[in-house]
C-alpha cells in the first residue's frame, strides 16, 4: 500500500479468549475462516463495520461487531459457537429507505422506512415482516422491540422470505440503520 493510503476495514481474530494464539487479519468478506484459524473466541475490531457469522458461507446467528475489542466474544454476545464467517459492511453515505411487509413475497401490509424504527407493532401496527426490499443503505433487523435479540444484515436489495434465508420462526420487530459511525 502506497503511502497516505487508508485502511478502511479491519478486523483481527484470534484463536485464544484475550487476544491469544494464531490471528488472523480480515479487511474485506471472509466465507470460511476454518481455513485460517481450527477456532476463533476473540478478535479485535480496528475499523470499520462487519458482521461475523458462527457458521461458514455467511450462515447461522449473526453479530454486528463495529471498533472496539472483543476479548472474549462468545460471552459479551451470547454466542455458543465460534465464529466462522464475516462480512464487512461497507460505508453507505445519502439517505437510507427499506420497504418492509407483513407476508412473504412481498404480501400483507407495507411501510415505506427512510430512519430506525424501534417497534413496528407501536409504529405500523404490524406484529411481523417476513418479508422486506432494501432500496438504499444497509440495515439491521432484530427480534424483538428496541433493537434487541437476534439479529440480520440486510444490504441493497429483495428477500422474499426470510424463512427461506434460514431465519424459520423468527420475527423481525426492530430496523436500524448502520449509520457512518463505525470508525
Amino acid at each position: 500500500m502506497g503511502e497516505g493510503s487508508l485502511i478502511l476495514y479491519l478486523i483481527t481474530f484470534y484463536e485464544e479468549k484475550n487476544f491469544q494464539g494464531r490471528s488472523y487479519e480480515c479487511m474485506s468478506d471472509c466465507s470460511d475462516m476454518t481455513s485460517y484459524l481450527s477456532r476463533c473466541q476473540s478478535c479485535r475490531v480496528e475499523s470499520g463495520c462487519f458482521m461475523v457469522y458462527d457458521r461458514t458461507n455467511y450462515m447461522g446467528s449473526q453479530y454486528y461487531m463495529k471498533r472496539g475489542e472483543y476479548s472474549d466474544y462468545q460471552n459479551m454476545l451470547g454466542m455458543r459457537d465460534c465464529i466462522r464467517s464475516c462480512r464487512m459492511i461497507p460505508m453507505h453515505r445519502g439517505q437510507f429507505r427499506m420497504k418492509i411487509y407483513e407476508n412473504e413475497n412481498f404480501g400483507g401490509q407495507s411501510h415505506e422506512m427512510m430512519d430506525d424504527c424501534d417497534n413496528i407493532m407501536d409504529r405500523y401496527r404490524m406484529n411481523d415482516c417476513q418479508s422486506c426490499n432494501v432500496m438504499d443503505g444497509h440495515w439491521l433487523m432484530y427480534e424483538q422491540p428496541q433493537y434487541r435479540g437476534k439479529q440480520m444484515y440486510m444490504r441493497p436489495g429483495e428477500y422474499r422470505s426470510f424463512r427461506d434465508m434460514g431465519m424459520s420462526g423468527m420475527r423481525f420487530m426492530s430496523m436500524r440503520r448502520i449509520m457512518d459511525s463505525c470508525n
